[in-house]
């Protein structure tokens, strides 16, 4: 599998009303699930959002069935704030968000 890429993650900046708020998205081949990839590079990407961006608060939102990527946000110091109920459809499939948040001063 050399030169392949097995995940990705980003920081996107929103704007307006929400300039001071960045949200995290990551994604992980599942062959690596269950390795602490994705949960070491959130926890380094976090730090660097803050430093580098006029942002008070790092959001991201998971599908409700992903109860991995919810412990990974936990797990970085992420709280869970509001289920966003029937907000995404995904391959014909209608499900909840679940919204996580972190702080600049927690």
């Amino acid at each position: 599998m050399e030169g392949v890429a097995v995940g990705g993650i980003a920081v996107t900046l929103l704007d307006d009303v929400y300039r001071r708020t960045a949200e995290v998205g990551y994604w992980l081949g599942e062959p690596f699930w269950g390795k602490g990839i994705v949960t070491d590079a959130v926890s380094v990407i976090v730090p660097v959002a803050f430093e580098r961006f006029n942002i008070v608060r790092l959001q991201a939102g998971v599908f409700g069935n992903n109860p991995g990527s919810m412990r990974v946000l936990q797990k970085c110091g992420f709280v869970r704030e509001a289920v966003l109920r029937n907000a995404i459809t995904k391959n014909g499939v209608v499900m909840d968000e679940v919204m996580h948040a972190r702080f600049r001063d927690g």
